[in-house]
């Protein structure tokens, strides 16, 4: 009997077009979410509109968060659970061991994520990702419909905490003594937010590299403290991915016109409206002020972030099935295939434009100017990836994640033809 053939990383040929281009264009929401926090303190950029702002930087402030803030990473975390659920397939098809190759992967990926956050910025995404995926596991055989229903159950459980933490401040103002405790609780954690957001300022602005790293572990232990929200976030996410992938929607998405049609039809309205509602309540978010209307807003615009991610999806699926859109898809699809690669190269370039240590333009980039040196960026990392990958099996990033959990070098050259 011939010896099983062990697993290796999906070649170029096999791999899903359109994942790929929808992972291109995640990498442009990506930049446009982030830029925010590498022109100024990260954590800066996680409260919503700037109410300092005015004219077209107040504009686009307001247009990127309406329409990219949260739609484009839980897009990334779709994404993510569908290239789980490819892995997953074809280890089953191939009939091979799946757990110990796929733990390896995620704690390389952590690893690589745990560099970034440290030595580069604060904001990464990789370690929640990684640290996450690692529950999966125990969700690979449920059947596609089983998966998304409970990747809706997880998403749900976000909104759904920050609702009750609502009601709780709801319950403390009916008396007095409490809504004094309740509010100088708040007022303290918003004057501990607000001095964090200042030593960045100096950390990020004027600071040497060692001053910077030390206040990204600052800022990392902040971010990781949302894990129980915004995980539940993110790993709803990964099962929906899972459930589109496994059920064929993306592979053969015209099998599927009805599923498709309730995204662009059904999700993205509903979206829209989740999000008007979120944005006349509050479209800030005050660091020291927490009641039951910031919380309405705030699971208001979780609910519409899933709903117009979605929505995205489906409106991007039927763009990229022909004409000028399949023309955009392949142009996209390199810069997804790289999509590591690209994702660490945006904070590598920003952070050396930005940050003191670099060229020192923290705090310069008007707002309004931000989405067009992202746009840049973003068409110079495309037309990298095309040539990267004309000589490549993989980018850097991505060849360095497959071999340590393949345990071997990967070829890298592609073959003369």
């Amino acid at each position: 009997m011939a010896p099983a053939t062990p697993l290796q990383p999906v070649a170029p040929g096999e791999r899903v077009a359109t994942l790929d281009a929808l992972r291109g264009f995640a990498l442009l929401g990506i930049l446009l979410m982030n830029i925010e926090g590498f022109v100024g303190p990260m954590l800066a950029s996680t409260t919503g509109m700037d109410p300092a702002l005015a004219g077209a930087d107040r504009t686009v402030d307001a247009l990127v968060y309406f329409f990219v803030q949260g739609k484009f990473f839980t897009l990334f975390s779709l994404l993510f659970g569908m290239g789980f659920a490819v892995m997953s397939h074809r280890a089953e098809a191939a009939d091979r061991p799946f757990g110990g190759l796929y733990w390896r992967r995620a704690l390389v990926l952590l690893g690589i994520g745990i560099v970034h956050g440290v030595l580069v910025w604060s904001g990464d995404i990789l370690m929640i990702y990684a640290l996450l995926s690692l529950f999966l596991l125990a969700f690979r055989p449920a059947p596609p419909n089983w998966l998304a229903w409970l990747g809706a159950l997880a998403f749900l459980l976000a909104p759904a905490m920050i609702l009750a933490f609502g009601a709780l401040a709801w319950l403390m103002a009916l008396s007095p003594e409490s809504a004094a405790d309740w509010n100088r609780a708040i007022a303290e954690q918003g004057a501990r937010m607000a001095a964090l957001i200042e030593a960045g300022r100096q950390a990020y602005g004027s600071g040497s590299y060692a001053e910077a790293t030390v206040q990204r572990l600052r800022d990392l232990g902040t971010v990781l403290s949302g894990l129980p929200v915004l995980g539940a976030l993110v790993f709803g996410m990964f099962l929906l991915g899972a459930a589109f992938m496994g059920s064929g929607a993306i592979a053969a998405p015209a099998r599927f016109p009805r599923l498709f049609a309730w995204l662009r039809w059904g999700a993205l309205p509903l979206g829209l409206g989740a999000m008007g509602l979120s944005f006349a309540l509050e479209p800030s978010v005050p660091p020291d002020r927490f009641d039951l209307e910031v919380a309405v807003a705030q699971a208001l615009w979780m609910l519409a972030s899933g709903l117009m991610c979605l929505g995205y999806l489906g409106w991007l699926v039927r763009a990229f099935a022909g004409g000028t859109g399949a023309r955009l898809a392949a142009w996209l699809a390199p810069a997804g295939r790289m999509a590591l690669s690209n994702y660490l190269l945006q904070s590598l370039v920003c952070t050396g434009v930005f940050y003191g240590y670099g060229l020192g333009f923290f705090e310069r980039l008007p707002r309004a100017w931000q989405p067009l040196f992202v746009l840049a960026l973003f068409v110079v990392q495309v037309m990298f990836s095309h040539a990267w990958l004309a000589r490549f099996r993989f980018g850097p990033a991505e060849w360095l994640w497959r071999s340590l959990t393949y345990l071997k070098p990967q070829p890298m050259r592609l073959a003369p033809l």
